[in-house]
């Protein structure tokens, strides 16, 4: 099958297939998949041109709300977060689809670019979580522990709570004012800085839009790692700002694509149809399994994805 905006010829069912297997694992973590669809459009699919971003975007668009819902049916959607994030990553989407297109519009050069962020976030990760398992001994230190227990529990009201899935929450809201933002998760509790996360929005909004990834893979990580936030409630908001972004993202390239006819800038409309179909039911699956996967063993997987991907950005560089 051609795809005329994006310049290659694909069987219909591979795009689905590949953005289901990816993104069910990537959701767990509240990353869309977008940042590993990119590389797999760009390295085998053979699709260089600037609108691969705007494409990845349509895909968030497609795929997002299905898992969104799922982490909303359970309570874990933290709202006050989610606004912060959406708030932050908005102005600076539309900065960064503009340095897309005028700064690094050569695949190589963004290449780079992409390896370099992706490199930083996976070394942050893994660092942290060796850091954390010195600390707190080897597999079951003391905070780990409480967490599991907090998980078991969140687990065991999850299977008896019947069919209202919004009659009760295991997040609750404690303040949300200009400087601190603060919630409970079971015993636990969260307190993060208001203009910390917003900052940190403003940039990976940034970011987000040249890569055209929405932001989700570089903000859900450095929430875990970072803020110190649990990755069963900051998934949902992670998610929810990747979409908003995302239509806010796509909007912008449609948009200002008659104003650059030398280049392929509006995205390829059917091929990111296709990517979010398969999104949207692996998105759906993820964050219905999430809660049974380790919170470690979720931050080690899109650790190592990201590290791998990183490597392959640079590999393909210097092969050049």
């Amino acid at each position: 099958m051609l795809f005329q905006t994006a310049g290659i010829e694909v069987a219909p069912w591979l795009p689905p297939l590949v953005a289901f297997v990816i993104s069910f694992f990537t959701s767990m973590g509240g990353v869309s998949g977008a940042f590993l669809l990119l590389p797999f459009q760009m390295s085998v699919l053979g699709y260089t041109n600037p609108s691969v971003s705007a494409t990845n975007q349509v895909f968030n668009i497609v795929a997002i709300p299905s898992g969104v819902y799922r982490y909303w049916r359970e309570g874990r959607m933290v709202w006050p977060l989610t606004l912060l994030v959406i708030a932050g990553t908005l102005p600076g989407v539309f900065a960064g689809a503009f340095i897309r297109i005028v700064y690094l519009p050569d695949p190589q050069t963004f290449k780079v670019f992409a390896a370099g962020v992706l490199g930083y976030i996976g070394i942050k990760m893994i660092g942290e979580l060796v850091r954390g398992k010195k600390a707190n001994g080897p597999d079951t230190g003391g905070g780990e522990q409480r967490f599991q227990e907090m998980v078991r529990r969140y687990r065991t009201r999850s299977a008896d709570r019947g069919k209202t899935a919004h009659a009760w929450s295991p997040v609750t809201v404690t303040h949300f004012a200009m400087r601190r933002l603060g919630y409970t998760f079971y015993d636990e509790r969260f307190d993060v800085s208001f203009w910390g996360i917003f900052l940190l929005s403003l940039v990976v909004g940034v970011i987000g839009g040249i890569y055209g990834i929405g932001g989700g893979a570089i903000i859900a990580p450095f929430f875990v790692s970072f803020f110190g936030l649990p990755v069963y409630t900051v998934a949902g908001a992670a998610l929810m700002g990747t979409f908003v972004t995302s239509v806010a993202g796509v909007v912008f390239y449609q948009a200002i694509a008659p104003f650059y006819p030398d280049l392929s800038v509006a995205p390829d409309w059917l091929l990111g149809i296709l990517f979010g179909i398969g999104g949207m039911a692996g998105m759906y699956l993820g964050a219905r399994c999430q809660k049974f996967v380790s919170a470690r063993a979720i931050k080690w997987m899109l650790a190592g994805i990201i590290i791998l991907t990183a490597a392959k950005y640079f590999s393909d560089f210097w092969g050049r």
